[in-house]
């Protein structure tokens, strides 16, 4: 006897063994209960979610001679002839191949002759999306307005294709995806059924990688058992055929990216490479590990929507600690970036390895998300105590050109500084050393002026020190420091130097002036 698919064999009978899509398959045994049977039917949804599966059943139902309950009994006559596919009453058809207005013209003329057995003719029309616009317009009257015992049942995957004529004569239903639960849970049913030894984890993850449906989670499951035939199926036997990775390897991916050690992500790839991973997978699974991540950062019940350990969420929280959900997201976009250039790439592992480069450094991009990052770095390396110097501005190169020399204006002088503006000049070096390691670096190599509405400025010379002491967070920690030194609030305002100017042609130095006056009311 040849082998049946676990998909084939365990296709549900009855609406009872349909899992997932309670709401749907409770509104098809009310209506076929009452007798409020349909006439045109839209089953709409992603791949595996039952489609085909409930048209099936519901054909079988409205032909039964015993029904119960809703349901189709299974033992009469019609639901044997439904269920061998021998019924001259359930006639399924395949869009796909057979799109034509010819294919749509024959089933108007079928119609018109009423069943031999039976009550009704019911016609599945499978992927009924990929239809001419000519076989629509030819299926329009018919289904408006079909023979009492006619029942039309149009299953797609992609029911923004379906004109409106078409979907305003049916009643929609929309298959949602199948939690991970409950395709964890009758994939457990069915290996006890089948007497086959399966791990709990790897059960879960053939329904995490199934993305939903029941169909994809069989048929790779299916070909788990085929590879270990006859031996227990553990987590690690899962991975292994499916080409997938552990959340392990991602941690330590991912803690190579953060100290920034190149080499090492190189030989992590080489080794996801040489045990045959599928770099396609490899992404998409690292994404989510990612999303995860950010999960924690971001939320304090991320267990409840994390499909992990209580070890695994223990591990991941220690690693979501050492980013901020900036600098995640920023990973997050480069990769779903990723992901969209490697599907059709003959060099998936090159462009991987980019990537992944362009996390370590990311100072070879622009964008705010890696200035955060780049940021994050250098106050790593101001922890250990490695010096951190400015990038060197790039020399001009363009021609000389012998033009009037224009003395840039002076700022102008102010009328007055404040009393608590000069009592911060007065203590500046004291209150920098109060700051923080990073905050400290920057503020003593800043210079002070005073800005509009009596605000105290901070000038930089580099935009790292402008951004970083300019963050919210950073800003309001050096007023609180300024407030404990005077007693006294003063608002404080981050600039940076223009490039090519110096301090004294662009700004007022405060430092300066208060030092003279002091000196002047000494002598």
């Amino acid at each position: 006897m040849s082998y049946t698919a676990l998909y084939r064999k365990f296709r549900p009978d009855s609406f009872e063994d349909v899992k997932g899509q309670d709401a749907i398959v409770t509104t098809l045994k009310n209506q076929v209960r009452t007798g409020r049977i349909g006439h045109a039917y839209l089953f709409c949804g992603t791949r595996g979610t039952g489609k085909t599966t409930v048209a099936k059943i519901l054909a079988k139902t409205v032909n039964c001679e015993n029904p119960v309950d809703g349901s189709p009994c299974g033992v009469c006559a019609s639901c044997k002839a439904i269920a061998s596919g021998t019924s001259m009453n359930v006639i399924e058809i395949d869009a796909a191949s057979n799109n034509g207005v010819d294919n749509i013209r024959e089933i108007r003329e079928e119609v018109a002759y009423s069943p031999t057995e039976g009550k009704y003719k019911v016609y599945i029309i499978d992927e009924v999306h990929m239809l001419s616009i000519g076989a629509f317009n030819a299926l329009l009257k018919t289904l408006e307005e079909p023979p009492s015992y006619v029942i039309f049942i149009l299953a797609t995957t992609e029911v923004h294709k379906i004109p409106i004529t078409i979907l305003s004569r049916c009643q929609r239903y929309d298959f949602k995806r199948i939690s991970i639960e409950t395709i964890s849970a009758r994939l457990k049913d069915l290996m006890e059924q089948e007497g086959a030894q399966v791990e709990e984890k790897a059960i879960r993850y053939v329904a995490k990688a199934a993305d939903g449906s029941m169909r994809d989670a069989l048929s790779l499951l299916d070909q788990c058992l085929a590879f270990y035939l006859g031996q227990k199926l553990t987590y690690e036997n899962v991975l292994e055929v499916l080409g997938a990775v552990d959340t392990e390897v991602f941690g330590g991916l991912l803690e190579q990216i953060i100290r920034q050690d190149v080499t090492g992500v190189m030989k992590s790839i080489e080794a996801l490479v040489m045990d045959g991973r599928e770099m396609g997978q490899f992404v998409t699974d690292f994404i989510w590990y990612l999303r995860n991540l950010l999960l924690i950062k971001t939320s304090d019940q991320a267990g409840d929507v994390i499909d992990a350990s209580k070890e695994s969420l223990a591990r991941m929280s220690g690693i979501a600690q050492k980013l901020d959900a900036e600098t995640l997201m920023r990973y997050i976009r480069v990769l779903s970036d990723l992901s969209n250039q490697i599907r059709y790439a003959s060099q998936k592992r090159i462009l991987i390895e980019i990537a992944l480069i362009k996390l370590c450094k990311p100072a070879m991009e622009k964008d705010s998300e890696s200035l955060l990052d780049r940021l994050r770095v250098v106050e790593e390396k101001l922890e250990k105590g490695v010096t951190v110097t400015a990038a060197p501005a790039a020399p001009n190169t363009a021609p000389s050109v012998q033009t009037p020399a224009v003395e840039p204006p002076k700022p102008p002088m102010p009328k007055a500084i404040p009393e608590d503006i000069k009592q911060v000049v007065s203590n500046w070096r004291s209150i920098v050393n109060e700051a923080s390691g990073p905050d400290k670096v920057f503020l003593k190599g800043a210079r002070l002026s005073l800005g509009g509405g009596n605000k105290l400025q901070i000038v930089f010379e580099n935009e790292l020190g402008a951004a970083y002491v300019g963050s919210k967070e950073h800003k309001e920690e050096l007023e609180a420091l300024i407030s404990n030194r005077i007693g006294k609030e003063v608002e404080v305002d981050m600039k940076m130097l223009d490039t090519g100017r110096s301090f004294e042609d662009s700004f007022v130095d405060l430092e300066k002036i208060i030092h003279m006056d002091i000196t002047v009311e000494e002598e």
